[in-house]
């Protein structure tokens, strides 16, 4: 038993994708988006599941990501989606991969890095249907960018996005505004360049709505079985890929009034015996979490008790237990007949279940689920 370890499943990951993929259809393609380590699942081998799975494109948000990715994976389409210094640009023209644009100043420095290099850009120029960051919100600067990227001889007009703010809240007409002025934004840029790529779906515009998936669809959270929507992934077809576990380090007895973690903030009600798990806030473990969790631990939920610290939680084991040091602590994923899912997780915490999975620090090492 490791001190702590996230395993992933690939097999789900490749089978999240064939769902997505065939909820698309063959017109629009699968990006799968695997920035921030792959929302903490690990980002090199989550791409090769999500392509084997019928991905046909990679997103990142920074350059560090675009150059790992690319490195790895040069035959695969690549879009950097956020902004960029004049220093980044340069690792991502070098990484082959393809660039967001929103403003002519940008253009601009991107045409002459490009120029520099002696290469051409690849570019989507970004608009902002009402996210409210990168993007302009005139359709008219849109098209005139699109055109001067066109014209630009360092630069190629690939694509034309959007991203949206509500489509993971279903009662939200907001949606459906965004997508309206998308569509005849799109539809402009289109009659003008016809082969440009068209997209604007993340996971929850999949599974919301069919006119949301035009050429291209990117997804994060849904590739790594978490649902959009923050309910059961099962309910969507989606399997999670990721599961956190650890092990009972020490089991010891408390009397009725004895206290765990700092602060005091717990004291046994009764006579009990209290089980010391060896992780903690180092390793993404929340400290909202302190009296405000479980934990499996041989098939059954045990009360996360005390203060969460970096490296230590514990979990009440009850009056009578036949816990022993070194069973399994499961604090995501399946033990026995119960699971606990990163979306509950996520509700103890007022948060979203990719927050809980980008939260599992670097220290916890990734380890394939055994087939």
């Amino acid at each position: 038993m490791e001190r702590a370890v996230a395993r992933i499943d690939f097999d789900a990951i490749r089978a999240n994708c064939a769902r997505l993929k065939a909820e698309l259809g063959k017109d629009s393609e699968l990006c799968a988006v695997v920035k921030a380590d792959g929302y903490g699942h690990g980002a090199d081998a989550c791409a090769g599941a999500a392509l084997a799975g019928g991905a046909s494109w990679l997103a990142v948000a920074t350059a560090v990501e675009a150059e790992a990715v690319g490195r790895r994976y040069r035959h695969v389409p690549l879009l950097t989606l956020g902004a960029l210094t004049q220093e980044e640009v340069d690792i991502v023209l070098a990484a082959s991969s393809e660039l967001s644009v929103w403003h002519e100043g940008f253009r601009e420095m991107l045409s002459a890095r490009a120029s520099a290099q002696g290469s051409s850009a690849r570019v989507h120029v970004k608009y902002d249907s009402g996210m409210g960051r990168l993007g302009n919100p005139d359709p008219e600067h849109l098209l005139a960018l699109a055109r001067a990227c066109d014209a630009d001889p360092n630069l190629e007009l690939a694509g034309v996005w959007t991203h949206f703010a509500t489509a993971d809240e279903p009662e939200s007409a907001f949606f459906d505004e965004q997508l309206e002025r998308f569509e005849r934004v799109a539809a402009a840029v289109k009659q003008e360049f016809p082969s440009v790529l068209v997209h604007a779906a993340n996971s929850a515009a999949v599974f919301r709505e069919r006119r949301s998936h035009f050429d291209l669809a990117r997804c994060g959270v849904a590739i790594y079985g978490l649902d959009p929507f923050q309910g059961d992934p099962r309910e969507r077809g989606l399997a999670p890929a990721l599961s956190l576990r650890s092990y009972v380090a020490d089991v010891k007895r408390f009397a009725a009034g004895a206290s765990a973690g700092y602060g005091q903030r717990w004291s046994a009600p009764q006579d009990t015996w209290v089980g010391v798990i060896p992780l903690g806030y180092g390793d993404g473990v929340r400290r909202a979490l302190s009296n405000n969790g479980e934990v499996l631990v041989r098939g059954h939920r045990r009360p996360l008790v005390g203060t969460v610290s970096m490296d230590n939680i514990t979990v009440d084991l009850g009056p009578e237990t036949d816990v022993e040091s070194g069973d399994e602590a499961v604090l995501i994923g399946s033990q026995g007949e119960d699971e606990i899912r990163a979306e509950e997780v996520a509700r103890r915490l007022e948060t979203i279940n990719y927050e809980v999975t980008c939260a599992i620090s670097a220290r916890v090492p990734r380890r394939a689920l055994a087939g």
